[in-house]
């Protein structure tokens, strides 16, 4: 009887094991922009199931990522990713992430949000955003990743300074970039930076040829410094670590 009780404890043991949730993870998390002259938009960082997603890439972007990549504007994929019960983490650095700064955060997660996704607008773009699209938290250890940015493919790239920021609305908006221009001239709007591989305004998510500029501080084609805000992939590193 003894053996026969043993046996039937261990077998509970091992069924209560079994059944029993995962447990939540706490994540830490650093994001760096390693831009020499670019800025990030507050950052929203999720842990989600297979049910969210921020962006595709060759796909049409939605409102939601529109409104983030041409103005900055997180309050749209904040709700989606809520609404699909995602850890969410919105302005982590309590404002722009300027060039060479990191942001370090912890992120709690449940059991079912195994993934990662983050995006930020990048300053100074049309429409430019950095992105990290559903990849696997660590189960141990750490992971690092290095960021491209993306197009949204929703505006054509005038590198216009826009007064004020709403999606359809040409230029970019103002933020903490300094060596802008004041104004291009003599040049029809999107005749620089039309994207012709998608057809301009309107296309896909790909990968951004970053932004061309001048050297004009008055005048030229483009509101943007080139020696100041020209950028090359990778943008930003994100390191993630179990704890």
């Amino acid at each position: 009887m003894a053996t026969k009780h043993t046996l039937s404890s261990l077998s509970a043991a091992c069924f209560l094991a079994l059944s029993a949730p995962i447990s939540a993870a706490d994540f830490n998390i650093t994001v760096t922009n390693l831009t020499n002259g670019s800025y990030f938009t507050p950052l929203i960082v999720a842990a989600h199931t297979d049910a969210a997603d921020i962006f595709e890439v060759g796909t049409a972007a939605s409102n939601e990522l529109e409104l983030m990549a041409e103005c900055g504007d997180t309050s749209g994929l904040n709700a989606l990713l809520a609404a699909a019960s995602a850890d969410i983490i919105d302005n982590p650095a309590g404002g722009a992430l300027a060039p060479g700064a990191s942001t370090t955060f912890t992120l709690s997660t449940n059991a079912n949000n195994t993934l990662l996704s983050l995006g930020a607008m990048i300053l100074p773009t049309n429409d430019g955003f950095v992105g990290l699209d559903a990849v696997e938290l660590p189960t141990a250890g750490g992971v690092t990743y290095y960021l491209a940015g993306y197009d949204a493919g929703t505006e054509i790239n005038d590198e216009v300074q826009s007064a004020g920021c709403a999606t359809d609305q040409a230029g970019f908006p103002a933020g903490p970039v300094p060596n802008l221009g004041t104004g291009a001239y003599g040049v029809p709007v999107g005749s620089v930076g039309a994207d012709a591989d998608i057809g301009g305004a309107d296309g896909t998510i790909h990968i951004h040829r970053n932004v061309l500029g001048d050297t004009y501080a008055t005048g030229g084609y483009s509101d943007i410094d080139s020696t100041a805000h020209r950028w090359l992939n990778p943008v930003a590193r994100v390191t993630i670590t179990l704890q």
